[in-house]
């Protein structure tokens, strides 16, 4: 034990004389090197941390035991206060964002998260949905080449991430270096992997189980106050009113007409037969009239399949999130 109590004491002298400034990182890196060479038992390796808001850095170091396992060292050189503890109360140790020296926190951040999900209660399913795939996707196999090709692709796709220079632009903007980037693009590879699968699987038995919801409707609906949509639904022929409405919209009234699945219409009109009406029925800031002018039964082709496969995804997550165990860290 007499050589590993010298090597512990070597490794605080030398962490309390490592430069403490982010350019110095690259010299500590070669001095413990440097130190690791003349004392390869211990397979010293260097933890940097940089202190968030500050130029100034700290430092672990973590050697092997002789008996097994590892100790890490830490050896503050001017109050004593390890930086693990300082950090925890660091002005900036809370802050997510500056913006022109306006700091933003995790709790304010979060506080405007759940103000814009008043509007699009989206914002805080992602989050949570984020954190779910995380746990489902963990056992997924390491993604090929091509499918991290193909993660990037569609994550880059949807930013409108068409250049290099663009992708270089949008990572300094949000603060991301590529090596950061390329592990979060690794983990979405996994998710995509998950969720293909996922949908994969559950494609047929979902679309068996809610074949109507696939069905292929021509619908119109109109939108507006309730008194204007009673005297379209009062009409002795409701279609011919539909109609009239749609070739001469009144300025009141929002004319919707669609051919889709039963799924994506709105929800009062989803299980209308063929020929049938729905409404007026209250129906988001207003009220909505509707008719379906004709309803094809859903077919298990590839395209709807993978609809099914999509749909039973959504409907495995929401299931999830409601059975998860959330807890929000407000402050």
């Amino acid at each position: 034990m007499t050589g590993f109590s010298e090597t512990l004491a070597e490794a605080v002298e030398l962490l309390r004389g490592l430069p403490r400034r982010r350019e110095g990182v690259p010299e500590a890196r070669g001095r413990v090197a440097a130190w690791r060479a003349r004392r390869p038992e211990g397979r010293a390796q260097l933890v940097v941390d940089v202190r968030p808001g500050s130029p100034i850095v700290d430092y672990d170091l973590v050697l092997d035991h002789p008996d097994g396992g590892a100790v890490a060292v830490t050896a503050p050189a001017e109050d004593g206060v390890p930086w693990t503890v300082e950090h925890s109360t660091h002005w900036a140790a809370s802050n997510v964002l500056s913006v022109d020296g306006q700091q933003l926190s995790v709790h304010t951040a979060l506080l405007t998260l759940r103000a814009l999900a008043d509007r699009d209660r989206t914002v805080h399913d992602d989050l949570i949905d984020y954190c779910l795939l995380t746990l489902e996707s963990w056992q997924e196999p390491d993604p090929s080449q091509e499918e991290l090709q193909l993660a990037s692709d569609d994550f880059r796709r949807h930013r409108g991430l068409h250049s290099r220079a663009d992708m270089l632009r949008w990572l300094e903007e949000v603060g991301l270096t590529p090596g950061a980037y390329d592990n979060h693009l690794h983990s979405l590879a996994k998710m995509r992997g998950f969720r293909a699968r996922k949908e994969a699987e559950s494609a047929e038995a979902y679309f068996k189980e809610h074949i109507a919801e696939f069905d292929q409707v021509s619908a119109v609906w109109v939108v507006g106050p309730e008194s204007r949509l009673a005297e379209l639904a009062g009409h002795d022929d409701p279609f011919s009113a539909l109609a009239e409405a749609v070739a001469h919209p009144v300025g009141e009234l929002t004319v919707h007409v669609a051919d889709r699945a039963a799924s994506e219409l709105p929800a009062p009109l989803r299980e209308v037969e063929e020929g049938g009406v729905a409404g007026p029925v209250a129906y988001r800031d207003g009220f909505l009239f509707g008719a379906v002018r004709r309803r094809s039964s859903a077919r298990p082709d590839p395209e709807t399949l993978a609809a099914a496969g999509r749909a039973a995804f959504s409907a495995f997550l929401a299931e999830r999130r409601a059975k998860a165990e959330i807890e929000w860290y407000w402050l």
